[in-house]
């Protein structure tokens, strides 16, 4: 999905006028340089930290159900778990720096970047819709009145489509000799991050939220409907938050994931933090559904992608590894400080809310941990002055 490819020059005077990926896009040449298939390589620190999250993930599915600090949180705080969606975010914006380093043309370009997240939506739909009936079933098929319209897939397509046309059209053409440098360079990028942090903030905190009923099936496949009491405003509970609202009114309560996380709080569950039996006074919501992949929370999930595209920056402008060291390691502490600081105010970390503390929490461990790997990658290669000299990016 994040596709980009690290190609190195098999003619010597090409690879001398044209600068390494890691030289800096300022002086680059407008035009990739031809290569061989036979030639292409991959970022070896970038594909350690996806093979890493992708075993991450695994474990988190497998385990996560009897081992509680695996397993995803039941609403506010943050366990292992919750770190797999937005490292893989991360991951996306890296690579569309360098699968955008150079872009001749960017209509083509962004043609080719909407055709990917369609395909990615799409994909999205068919393997996360949730309602395929069993093949011996009167009703096979594809239920279109309680498909699950959002989920993982659609959610990184929709943040790789916003991430990509920010990379192909929001670059100035500032010249980058220090890590301030970048800020003034991307600073159209930086600007929309900036914009969609603050339209959710006030959404979330700002939207009054109604009271609101649905419907589950008792015994004897019987309806019966409950009644979820708010007329708040500001309220991130899992009952009566705006995140869900929006959901509920723009996609629709029956195209929503029908096993919510919240199922195991201790409001919801007697065998909290696993799912359980209700207790006798749970709350009228507890059985609600709700989508942790929803339309507004995806916003933050966008901010995500583009502060991987910020990091991505850094591989591309600096060439020594004590500068592109520094200028990762610098933002990261500075987000995750910062998303302390507002968890300890009330702005709790939330992944199903995909809250802004959370978007800081969670960007900020990405960008250590790729550092991390990066550090160890080149301890691995030999303390060579770079180990991709002499390679440059291709869209």
């Amino acid at each position: 999905m994040a596709g980009y490819e690290l190609v190195r020059s098999d003619d010597g005077a090409a690879a001398a006028t044209t600068p390494d990926l890691e030289s800096g896009a300022s002086k680059a040449s407008p035009l990739p340089t031809p290569v061989s298939p036979a030639a292409r390589q991959r970022l070896v620190s970038l594909d350690v930290f996806r093979g890493i999250t992708v075993l991450l993930m695994i474990i988190v599915d497998d385990a996560g159900g009897f081992l509680p600090a695996l397993n995803h949180s039941p609403w506010d705080g943050v366990t292992i778990g919750d770190f797999v969606m937005p490292f893989f975010l991360f991951i996306v914006g890296v690579s569309l720096t360098l699968a955008y380093k150079r872009v001749p043309e960017r209509l083509e370009a962004t043609k080719k970047a909407v055709l990917r997240a369609l395909k990615l939506f799409c994909l999205g739909l068919v393997l996360q819709g949730g309602f395929f009936h069993g093949v011996r079933s009167l009703t096979f098929g594809v239920d279109i009145t309680e498909i699950r319209l959002m989920g993982i897939l659609q959610r990184i397509a929709i943040a790789y489509l916003i991430a990509a046309i920010c990379e192909i059209w929001l670059k100035g053409n500032d010249e980058v000799d220090r890590g301030l440098d970048l800020l003034r360079r991307y600073r159209y990028q930086l600007f929309v991050g900036l914009l969609l942090s603050v339209m959710y903030t006030v959404l979330l905190y700002g939207i009054y939220v109604p009271d609101w009923e649905y419907q589950i099936t008792g015994p004897g496949s019987t309806e019966k409907s409950l009644l979820v009491k708010c007329g708040v405003r500001g309220d991130t509970g899992p009952g009566c938050n705006a995140v869900g609202m929006v959901d509920r009114t723009m996609l629709g309560i029956d195209h929503l994931y029908r096993r919510p996380v919240y199922a195991r709080t201790k409001e919801c569950s007697i065998d909290y933090p696993e799912n359980g039996p209700l207790p006798p006074d749970a709350p009228s919501w507890c059985q609600a559904p709700f989508d942790p992949e929803g339309l507004l929370s995806s916003v933050m999930a966008i901010v995500t992608c583009l502060m991987g595209l910020q990091f991505g920056h850094v591989i591309i402008h600096f060439e020594k590894h004590k500068e592109r060291i520094i200028n990762w390691l610098i933002p990261s502490f500075s987000m995750l400080a910062l998303a302390f600081l507002m968890d300890f105010i009330g702005m709790r970390m939330n992944k199903p809310l995909y809250t802004i503390s959370y978007t800081f929490a969670t960007a900020g461990a990405a960008g250590f941990f790729f550092a991390g790997i990066y550090t160890l990658t080149c301890m691995g290669s030999g303390n060579q002055p770079s180990p991709w000299s002499g390679w440059e990016s291709t869209p």
